[in-house]
């Protein structure tokens, strides 16, 4: 692949994309020779994708090719190849026996090698110690099997392409909870999950009366003892203070939106928490690159954004049918639900070309409208897929199988309550196709590709110092800061290089009160406005949303609770937070100068092959092995 960025088969993409593109997407021959162009391999996803509808197909590549749109990895690696599996998460059962547990092991193996990622729920596996009846020995508990699950994980890469990843989840009302709490105190271990604690409203309640509450026995379901809330509530604030982990679920608020109640409670989310599911479902997912839906004009275009959520939705609705999978149980249900996780990224730079602070009332408002349109022209086009394509096998008893349902729950926004209603008729006569259509993702990959900011999440600096490989110093400043910058005659690269090491403008003194309101970082940004952006997103969007509430090194315990509090009260389904330089190890590193200021970004190894990490907007990738998260 030649890497002139100029080049017509590269597309435009930017350098650090090509070089994405080519470590982890593009065709390989036999020898590892790179034999795809980007051109090539969006021409090979799109055609595969259209079910041989060749007007389809122009629409499908030209929502990438423009970077409007942008599928998971794993569609974009493996479509149109032999492997053929294009879903990015997927969650599994664990039941109480030896046979159950290792059966699923098999089964992750088997997604991990296709290249996705696997969510698990280890609530229902008996406490430690508990007597095994057929041996008449003792169990070892929950944090046991997830200890063989992370070393079976380590043990198979992902198609060559990527590390495979793990969410593990334990009811807060599971007796072995304290150790769950307490198991990656020890960073060396179980590095190849992230853990998430299921908070009940029953255990909020307790907390917030400051009563004990019950540990269920999953055996028996009967009481095992009780705990102090507030000895628990703190001991998880205490260990996300120490290293980010672990984040929390709301379980009780991801099932009142469980859409097929009737198959069944959901347990456990995707590895980034942004996908609950059901057992053996997956979901394929892409993103709108918002930042592209701003026009000349600094305003943002609707027509567009609508005929893009369009296409789409009908991209990925036929990844479910295109896709190999990698289980004839996970064939059957997604077959079945036919989930769609429609998300954003770019929502920063959405928000500099407006010209509107992250944390302002005006932004907030403004992402609900965003997310409130998305989502109701995803359910709109899905009704019209339904019309040709019909309605999902198990609409019948699930929560649009009523009356009014989205009338009742989403009136009184930016999109009016006729219209509301209307589409509630059209779902009572032709159905819908997806059981859920939106989520947001943090989209390390493929935001990077877009050349946007990740997910919703704001920057999280505008300007990089990059040491390259003969000792020379290199700034990478944000595109849409350096041109208005420019544009108001304002960039120096005196002023470029000091921005650098303090991380963010807001000390700047050269730099005006207006600027720094428009172009905060993610350590500008008080935990109140991250929270509250969170939720507008999270009010219009099916699934959940995938977000880190950053903190400063300086922050206290206290804030880490209050960040949590504060996430319940706003119906969120989960939230993780993060302590600036609360591991040896963080994809992106601030020094800390001060202790109200941020400084100067330095380079990092790889975990991996311990090459430097190639860093963007909260995500990170290895241009060498590939080695890639989020933080």
């Amino acid at each position: 692949m030649q890497d002139n960025k100029n080049c017509p088969e590269s597309l435009g993409f930017s350098e650090n994309a090509l070089k994405v593109l080519e470590k982890r997407y593009l065709n390989r021959d036999n020898k590892g020779n790179c034999i795809e162009t980007p051109k090539e391999m969006l021409q090979r996803v799109s055609n595969t994708i259209a079910l041989g509808n060749p007007d389809e197909a122009n629409q499908f590549y030209d929502v990438m090719a423009k970077r409007y749109f942008i599928p998971n990895s794993p569609t974009l690696m493996n479509a149109g190849k032999k492997l053929g599996q294009l879903a990015a998460c997927f969650v599994l059962p664990i039941e109480d026996s030896l046979v159950s547990i290792f059966d699923t092991l098999k089964s992750t193996a088997l997604i991990h090698q296709s290249g996705g990622g696997t969510g698990f729920s280890f609530s229902r596996l008996r406490p430690k110690n508990s007597i095994v009846k057929s041996t008449m020995g003792v169990s070892s508990g929950p944090v046991s099997f997830m200890e063989v699950y992370n070393a079976a994980t380590e043990a198979v890469k992902q198609g060559g392409t990527r590390r495979g990843a793990n969410m593990g989840i334990l009811r807060v009302d599971h007796p072995d909870i304290i150790d769950f709490i307490n198991c990656k105190t020890d960073l060396n271990k179980l590095n190849n999950f992230n853990i998430s604690v299921a908070i009940t409203d029953k255990f909020m309640e307790a907390y917030i009366n400051g009563e004990d509450y019950e540990l269920i026995n999953p055996q028996d379901c009967e009481v095992f003892a009780k705990k102090s809330a507030k000895e628990v509530f703190e001991l998880l604030v205490e260990r996300s203070w120490q290293n980010g982990e672990p984040g929390v679920i709301f379980i009780d608020r991801i099932n009142t939106d469980n859409p097929t109640p009737e198959l069944g409670e959901i347990e456990s989310t995707n590895p980034c928490g942004e996908v609950p599911l059901l057992p053996y479902e997956a979901c394929n997912l892409g993103s709108i690159n918002l930042g592209q839906m701003v026009d000349d004009s600094s305003e943002i275009d609707w027509d567009l954004l609508e005929q893009t959520v369009r296409t789409a939705m009908r991209f990925l609705d036929n990844v479910i049918t295109v896709n190999k999978y990698p289980l004839p149980e996970i064939k059957e249900i997604v077959s079945n639900n036919r989930k769609i996780g429609l998300g954003v990224m770019g929502w920063a730079d959405m928000l500099m070309k407006l010209g509107i602070s992250y944390a302002s009332d005006k932004g907030v408002k403004l992402a609900a409208e965003v997310m409130e349109f998305i989502n109701y022209v995803s359910k709109t086009e899905s009704v019209e897929m339904a019309k040709n394509r019909g309605r999902f096998n198990n609409f019948h008893g699930s929560l649009y199988d009523s009356e009014n349902y989205f009338y009742n729950k989403y009136r009184g926004g930016k999109i009016t309550d006729e219209q509301w209603q209307k589409l509630d008729e059209d779902v009572k006569k032709y159905g819908i196709r997806n059981a859920t259509t939106t989520c947001i993702a943090p989209t390390g990959t493929i935001s990077m590709i877009a050349g946007a900011s990740g997910g919703i999440e704001p920057l999280f600096g505008l300007v990089f110092s990059r040491n390259i490989m003969d000792g020379t110093e290199l700034l990478e400043v944000n595109p849409i800061f350096e041109n208005y910058m420019k544009s108001h005659e304002l960039y120096t690269d005196e002023l470029m290089s000091k921005i650098s090491k303090e991380g963010s403008v807001a000390h700047i003194e050269e730099i005006p009160n207006e600027v720094k309101a428009v172009f905060q970082t993610a350590h500008d940004i008080t935990p109140f406005w991250h929270v509250k952006m969170q939720s507008a997103f999270q009010k219009y969007t099916d699934n959940a949303v995938s977000k880190t509430v950053n903190f400063v090194e300086s922050a206290t315990k206290d804030d880490i609770k209050e960040t949590y509090i504060l996430a319940y009260k706003n119906n969120l389904k989960g939230i993780t937070v993060y302590r600036n330089n609360s591991r040896n190890f963080q994809p992106m590193n601030l020094e800390v100068k001060k202790e109200e200021s941020t400084g100067e970004i330095k380079t990092v190894k790889c975990p991996e092959c311990g090459n430097e990490i190639q860093m963007a907007e909260g995500c990170f990738i290895c241009l060498n092995c590939g080695y890639s998260g989020c933080s």
